[in-house]
């Protein structure tokens, strides 16, 4: 039982910080390495990389400039897209060394699911975002970006105190993930859609315009 144990503790610390990862990457990494240099936690040895001062002052630095501009409309939209190209494969790594030295075909498949795990939790996240983007007020950014910050720490501690029940809710999470994800690709399309539309619009207001003043106009001949 006790090995059960420690492999669910090391399943839940690898998929944990994949999660992580794809929702807020130097959340992730600032909470994992602040436990670890604390004595809170005792991470895998090709993880305690990130409890060096170094890599948690630049996390930390890193996640405050991302704290600000995730909550302005239209700013986290553009650090979501930035920010695909550093979360997933982030979230691969980070899945991969918290595997520890075993069979690196243990490490590489941790990496593949733990940036597929990234992948979906950022998908749902920059989705997300730019549904509620459309919204005129700025408070529900501010609430999901608050909201995303303290899953990510929360998570993280739970991943490491209480594996099995993290896993419970991953498997649950997985599950609405898979049903959330085509909803939110349609709600995107509909949203580009629209503003296609009105852009379309807008372009035709001018000659449109400038066609009734020709009308409107006296002959001066």
């Amino acid at each position: 039982m006790e090995q059960l144990n420690q492999i669910a503790g090391i399943v839940a610390l690898s998929m944990g910080a994949a999660w992580a990862s794809g929702i807020n990457l130097y959340a992730a990494i600032l909470t994992l390495g602040l436990l670890g240099a604390t004595g809170q936690m005792a991470l895998p040895p090709n993880l305690q990389i990130v409890t060096q001062p170094i890599v948690i002052i630049a996390a930390g630095l890193m996640f405050c400039i991302e704290f600000f501009a995730d909550k302005i409309p239209g700013v986290d939209t553009g650090w979501d897209t930035i920010h695909s190209f550093i979360r997933i494969p982030g979230g691969a790594l980070l899945a991969a060394a918290a595997v520890g030295d075993v069979n690196p075909a243990v490490m590489l498949a941790a990496g593949i699911l733990g940036g597929g795990l990234a992948a979906g939790t950022h998908a749902a996240k920059a989705g997300s975002r730019v549904l509620i983007n459309t919204s005129p007020e700025p408070f529900s950014n501010w609430l999901a970006s608050i909201g995303e910050d303290v899953a990510v720490m929360a998570g993280l501690w739970a991943a490491l105190v209480h594996p099995w029940i993290f896993l419970a809710c991953l498997a649950i999470f997985v599950a609405l993930l898979i049903w959330l994800l085509p909803k939110l690709w349609r709600g995107i399309k509909a949203v580009f859609s629209k503003m296609a539309s009105l852009f379309g619009r807008s372009g035709e207001t001018g000659p449109s315009v400038k066609a009734i003043e020709d009308l409107n106009t006296p002959d001066q001949r």
